[in-house]
C-alpha cells in the first residue's frame, strides 16, 4: 500500500507594523571589530515586534489570515499543532498549547519544535507528515515565530553591535493535509550536526548565565574563527541538502523552478544559488525587506512569491536552510498548484 500524500494546503505571514530603516542602527554604531564582516551587512529593512507583542501573537496574526481566506471553519479538524518561537517568553514551555486554544482547537497532539532553528519550516513538515501517518490524523497546523529582534537586539547594550541590524521579526502559518490533491510534497530531508551544536553561544559582559541577573545584556557570541566556521558549513549544507532532494525527486538542481532558502545575508544567498547553477531570478528573498527572519524566512518568502505571481501552478519549489551555527540541515521539495 502507497503512502498517503502530504500536502501544504495553504500557508499565511505575518510582519509587524514597526518598519524599521537600517539608520536606526547606524544611529548607535559603535567601533565593532565584525563590523566590516560581510555576515553583517545591514538589509534596508527590517520589521520590530511591538512592545509585548508574543510569539503567540504573531502566530495568530497569520492564522487570521487563513480563517479571512477560508472562512473561520477552516481550522477545526486540525489534528495536530507544531510550533516553533525563536524566544520563548517562558523558558520551559513554547506556545504550541496557547496557540491552540486561542484558536479554539482540540488537537491530538500539541508540540514545541525548537532545534530547527532557521530549518524549522521544513522539518516542521516532515514532522507533521510523520505524526498524521502514524496516527491517522488528516490536517497539521505549524505556526512559526521569529521575535527576537525588536528584544534582544534592540537592547541599550546590544543595538550598537553589527549583529544588531540583521534581524527581523515576524511569524508564519501552515496548514499541512494528508490526501489533499493540492501542493504535495514531494520529499523532505532532515540532517543534525551535533559536533557543532556547542558553537552557538549567548553572551553578555561581565559573562553570565542567560537566567542570572546581571548588568550584561545578552546577545550572540559571534567571533572572527566562528564566523569563518559558519561560513564554511553553510555554504555547504544548505546545497548539499537541497541537491540530495533534487536527486530524490529526479529534479536536475538547476532545474528548479524555485529556490527559498533562510535569509541570513547576502553573501550566503549568492553563495547558495550559485552552487546550484540557477539565476538570481529563480532564488527570490525578502532579505531587504524583512533581514534575517531565521525559520520564518522561508515561509515568508514563498508567500511573498505566491502572492505576486511568480510562483506558477505546476511549478516545483525547493525550499533550503541550515540553522544555527551547523549544527542542522534541511531541505524540501513541494509541486505549487495554488491555494486551497
Amino acid at each position: 500500500m502507497s503512502t498517503p500524500t502530504l500536502a501544504l494546503a495553504d500557508l499565511a505571514t505575518y510582519r509587524p507594523a514597526n518598519r524599521v530603516p537600517a539608520d536606526y542602527f547606524a544611529q548607535y554604531a559603535e567601533t565593532d571589530e565584525l563590523a566590516d564582516s560581510f555576515m553583517f551587512r545591514a538589509p534596508t529593512f527590517r520589521h520590530h515586534a511591538t512592545d509585548g507583542e508574543t510569539s503567540a501573537d504573531m502566530i495568530l496574526a497569520a492564522a487570521r489570515t487563513l480563517t479571512d481566506r477560508h472562512g473561520t471553519d477552516y481550522l477545526d479538524d486540525v489534528d495536530i499543532v507544531l510550533t516553533h518561537s525563536q524566544l520563548p517568553e517562558v523558558p520551559v514551555r513554547g506556545c504550541g498549547g496557547e496557540v491552540a486554544h486561542r484558536l479554539g482547537l482540540r488537537p491530538e497532539v500539541v508540540l514545541d519544535v525548537h532545534n530547527g532553528g532557521c530549518a524549522a519550516f521544513v522539518h516542521m513538515i516532515e514532522l507533521a507528515g510523520a505524526l498524521l501517518t502514524a496516527r491517522g490524523g488528516r490536517t497539521a497546523l505549524i505556526g512559526l515565530a521569529q521575535n527576537s529582534a525588536g528584544q534582544v537586539f534592540t537592547q541599550e547594550q546590544v543595538r550598537g553591535k553589527a549583529q544588531a541590524a540583521i534581524p527581523g521579526d515576524g511569524a508564519a502559518v501552515a496548514t499541512l493535509r494528508i490526501g489533499d490533491g493540492r501542493n504535495p510534497v514531494l520529499d523532505t530531508v532532515c540532517r543534525s550536526y551535533g559536533q557543532y551544536s556547542a558553537d552557538m553561544t549567548s553572551v553578555a559582559q561581565p559573562d553570565r548565565k542567560y537566567w542570572e541577573a546581571g548588568p550584561g545584556q545578552i546577545h550572540i557570541g559571534f567571533t572572527e574563527s566562528k564566523i569563518a566556521k559558519v561560513l564554511a558549513r553553510g555554504n555547504r549544507m544548505v546545497p548539499e541538502v537541497a541537491i540530495e532532494v533534487a536527486d530524490r525527486i529526479g529534479v536536475r538542481p538547476a532545474e528548479l523552478d524555485w529556490f527559498i532558502t533562510n535569509q541570513p545575508n547576502r553573501i550566503f544567498l549568492r553563495n547558495w544559488r550559485e552552487a546550484l547553477e540557477l539565476p538570481e531570478d529563480r532564488h527570490p528573498d525578502t532579505f531587504d525587506e524583512c533581514g534575517n527572519l531565521f525559520a520564518v524566512g522561508i515561509p515568508m518568502t514563498l508567500d511573498a512569491a505566491v502572492d505576486d505571481g511568480r510562483v506558477q501552478p505546476g511549478d516545483v519549489v525547493m525550499m533550503s536552510a541550515f540553522a544555527h551555527a551547523g549544527d542542522f540541515a534541511a531541505a524540501g521539495a513541494l509541486r505549487w498548484t495554488g491555494r486551497s
